[in-house]
């Protein structure tokens, strides 16, 4: 996979919050620990783009057992923020109520390591989109360097 962003970022003020978490917890249902997404921060004019925040924190429930003495955020947080991002891009196009469930992810790659104090910028683009079902590719950004890269199917169930 190439070690290029899905989309161009550099006029996107990362620090804007066009979705807040009270928000996106009208969107997505995860709470509490599985909530892994934060807030959005843009998201473009046709809703086929989107930029989103986890602000890894030192006291999540995976901290201490997660390589105790270095913890690293697991990939499949990773994986289930980007999910959760592209839940809300779907929102963004469909009056669909229905929960929408993660399905699949393919062609993942981890490329960095996420820590607490960092913040992980995750962006999604739309490939696919249906009534039903949503493909995106995501990727996950720390300090300008590409950490992960993953396609997610979701689909309404």
């Amino acid at each position: 996979m190439p070690a290029t962003l899905l989309f161009d970022v550099s006029s996107i003020d990362l620090n804007a919050i066009a979705l807040s978490p009270d928000q996106v917890g009208q969107i997505n249902p995860q709470c509490g620990d599985m909530r892994q997404l934060d807030h959005v921060i843009w998201i473009n004019d046709s809703a086929s783009e989107i930029i989103g925040v986890k602000q890894v924190r030192d006291d999540e429930f995976w901290v201490d057992g997660h390589i105790p003495g270095r913890p690293l955020l697991p990939g499949v947080l990773m994986i289930e923020a980007a999910a959760q991002l592209s839940s809300v891009l779907y929102r963004q196009r469909t009056v669909e109520e229905r929960f929408i469930g993660f399905t699949r992810c393919d062609n993942t790659v981890f490329r960095g390591q996420v820590v607490p104090g960092d913040t992980l910028h995750l962006l999604a683009k739309e490939i696919e989109f249906r009534p039903r079902r949503l493909i995106c590719a995501c990727q996950g950004v720390v300090d300008d360097n590409l950490v992960l890269e993953t396609q997610i199917t979701g689909m309404v169930l």
